[in-house]
C-alpha cells in the first residue's frame, strides 16, 4: 500500500431472508428459509459481485444461504457462531400478537426498554452486544483492506449499526432491518484513528 493511500475496509451486513413458520420471535430456532426467503436473497447478488470472502452465522436460514453463494462463485466461506441470533427464551416460537393477548404489557417493555426487560429464559441484551461486538472487532483484524459478505440477523445487525452510530443499546428497537436488508459500513484508516461510516441502510444492491 502506497504511503498516502488509506486502508479501506468495506462491510456489507446482510439479513436473512423470511424463514419458515411466519412472523414469530424465532430469535435461535434453527429455520430454514422458505421459498420466499430465497428469492429475497438471490435478488439481492449483484451480477459483478464486490465480496472477497463470506462469513456468516451457522443458523439454517443464513448459513444455507451462504453455503449455496459460496459454491456457485468459489468464495471462501467462514462460519462465525457469536453471529447467531439473540436467544429469546420462552418467547422464542410465538408471535408478538399471541404474546401481546397474553401479556402485553410484556411486550410493550421489551419495546420501551429492552435493556432493564429481559424475556423470560432470554439472553440479556447486554450480553448478547458483548459477544456480537466481539465477533466484530475480530472480523475487522482479521480481515482488513477486504470486502467481506456477513450473512446475520436483524438483532445482530442492529447491536453492529448501534455501535457504528454511538446510539445508545435502547435505541435498538427503531433501527429496521428488513428481510434481505442489506448494509453497507466503510472503516478507513485502522485502530483509534479510524473513521467508520455507514455507506447505506436497509437497501438494494
Amino acid at each position: 500500500m502506497a504511503a498516502n493511500q488509506v486502508q479501506t475496509t468495506l462491510i456489507d451486513l446482510l439479513r436473512h431472508g423470511e424463514a419458515e413458520g411466519g412472523e414469530q420471535y424465532r430469535g435461535q430456532k434453527d429455520l430454514a428459509l422458505s421459498p420466499t426467503g430465497w428469492m429475497q436473497l438471490r435478488s439481492q447478488i449483484p451480477v459483478n459481485m464486490p465480496w472477497q470472502q463470506i462469513v456468516t452465522s451457522p443458523l439454517l436460514r443464513c448459513a444455507d444461504f451462504a453455503e449455496d453463494l459460496a459454491r456457485q462463485t468459489g468464495l471462501l466461506l467462514a462460519y462465525e457462531p457469536r453471529l447467531i441470533e439473540r436467544s429469546m427464551g420462552e418467547w422464542e416460537g410465538r408471535s408478538a400478537t399471541e404474546l401481546r393477548q397474553q401479556d402485553n404489557d410484556a411486550v410493550e417493555a421489551y419495546y420501551r426498554d429492552p435493556v432493564s426487560f429481559t424475556p423470560p429464559g432470554a439472553e440479556p441484551l447486554k450480553a448478547f452486544q458483548q459477544r456480537v461486538l466481539a465477533a466484530w472487532q475480530d472480523i475487522l483484524l482479521e480481515h482488513p483492506q477486504r470486502h467481506l459478505l456477513v450473512v446475520t440477523h436483524a438483532g445482530c445487525i442492529r447491536i453492529i449499526l448501534a455501535q457504528v452510530l454511538k446510539m445508545p443499546l435502547q435505541a435498538i428497537p427503531r433501527l429496521a432491518v428488513p428481510y434481505a436488508g442489506l448494509s453497507r459500513i466503510e472503516i478507513r484508516g485502522s485502530g483509534k484513528a479510524a473513521r467508520v461510516q455507514l455507506k447505506f441502510h436497509a437497501g438494494q444492491k
